[in-house]
């Protein structure tokens, strides 16, 4: 109950700017919390030269004794010393609360004698706005007999998904071998600087029978879609879809996804935000809720979540406001408002739909990278033609701060369905956070 409450109040970080006019696109929107450092609230872009991690943790099943299990730390990596006070409580938290996301499924096991190993990741949110990304590989140990599956969870603030499967496939082949083999890999990794966009490191490990192996991890060369698969979102969506959830999530609205696997709940949650770029999801964003955090539905601030497809009935029991509910499985909507179809430009609307299903139907076309790079080029146009005469409407003082002028910014937009649309959009939070960091100086932001 007390891990839950935490995240509650953590995940918890809608709002408004400060002084705006009117009715925010959510409603009774409460006021926004501190944000951290710039750069950290964008949850996954972050510059070279970082650790790679903060703890590879290993999450097992113990029984208990009413016969449910309960998921629990029993390794860790590194251990930490030395941490102030603060720290220290912090860090408690964050362990206590990993082994709910690495099990989110509940506490109903039985040993196996097979189980097919699945990748997936998580987000924690602090109440300072920064975030903690958890990649995670659930697997069954090696070994005779019926046997409980373990997850390996690597915790980073640095978001790269790719990069990190591949550590994990390197962690997954040496837990094979044995646990020992796996600390002088991570430790090798640990002390290796994590890339620039583009770059390589390459990792020395050794392995018993196999001698010492050198691992190149290469970062992706555009850095905002690291953490990214698009092609896991068009395989399961229409374009039209797509576009009926971007909509909503533009206007911050409360979004559920459905799925049973926990790969596609994450990869899938983790595209639909990447479609806002260059503007950030600033709400609670999980995108595997464990089975006792179910109640985040409840939450009348903007949320974006994905539950697995066993507990829908559960969730359409809960007394939501409204949402959008997204079924992956069958690929279509289970509830929504109504009005998705009217939220954006119909002009702008159809032009992204045509660039859609072009990706779409060229899927066995493109790589992945391919793909990725097409699709997010189709809606940052969206956001150039829509918004980007933004740097116009900012006027600047003598102490250099600007002041964004929105009343001119939104007549100057002459489509009277864009201007319509640009109204409402500029009371997001998203929006506030971007034009907040464009005030604050007159050099543009890189990209």
């Amino acid at each position: 109950a007390a891990i839950g409450n935490f995240f509650r109040r953590s995940l918890r970080r809608a709002g408004r700017r400060d002084g705006k006019d009117g009715a925010s696109a959510a409603e009774n929107t409460p006021q926004r919390v501190p944000q951290g450092k710039p750069g950290e609230r964008s949850s996954v872009f972050y510059s070279a030269g970082q650790f790679f991690f903060e703890y590879l943790v290993v999450v097992s099943l113990k029984k208990m004794p009413d016969g449910h299990y309960e998921p629990k730390i029993t390794y860790q990596f590194p251990k930490r010393e030395n941490l102030l006070k603060g720290q220290k409580e912090e860090e408690e938290r964050l362990l206590k609360a990993i082994p709910l996301f690495c099990f989110p499924d509940g506490n109903s096991w039985a040993p196996v004698t097979e189980f097919t190993s699945e990748t997936f990741s998580f987000v924690l949110t602090n109440v300072d706005g920064s975030r903690k990304i958890g990649y995670c590989r659930r697997l069954l140990p090696s070994g005779r007999g019926v046997r409980l599956p373990e997850v390996f969870c690597i915790i980073s603030c640095l978001g790269c998904f790719g990069l990190f499967s591949k550590i994990l496939d390197e962690v997954e082949k040496r837990r094979q071998i044995s646990m020992a083999v796996i600390y002088p890999f991570m430790q090798g990794l640990r002390e290796s600087p994590f890339p620039a966009p583009g770059k390589t490191v390459t990792i020395k490990s050794f392995i018993p029978e196999s001698g010492t192996e050198l691992i190149e991890l290469t970062r992706p060369v555009d850095a905002h879609l690291e953490h990214v698969e698009f092609q896991a979102l068009l395989q399961r969506l229409s374009p039209h879809l797509i576009l009926h959830i971007f909509a909503s999530a533009m206007l911050e609205r409360r979004l559920i996804f459905l799925a049973e696997e926990l790969s596609v709940l994450s990869q899938c949650i983790h595209a639909v935000a990447a479609l806002l770029y260059p503007f950030t999801w600033a709400h609670t964003y999980i995108p595997v809720v464990p089975e006792c955090l179910l109640d985040t539905v409840c939450c009348p601030t903007p949320f974006m979540v994905g539950i697995q497809m066993r507990h829908l009935a559960r969730v359409l029991e809960q007394p939501m406001e409204e949402a959008l509910i997204v079924d992956l499985c069958e690929g279509k909507i289970i509830r929504a408002v109504g009005d998705e179809e009217e939220i954006l430009p119909g002009k702008l609307q159809n032009e992204m739909l045509i660039s859609l299903n072009r990706h779409n139907n060229n899927n066995n076309v493109h790589s992945s990278e391919q793909v990725n790079a097409l699709v997010s080029e189709a809606f940052v146009h969206f956001f150039v033609r829509l918004l980007g005469h933004y740097a116009s409407y900012i006027k600047w003082g003598r102490s250099g701060s600007g002041s964004f002028q929105e009343r001119a910014f939104c007549k100057a937009i002459a489509s009277k369905s864009c201007r319509r649309f640009v109204k409402k959009f500029v009371k997001t939070n998203m929006f506030s956070l971007f034009i907040e960091e464009a005030e604050k100086s007159r050099i543009p932001q890189e990209g």
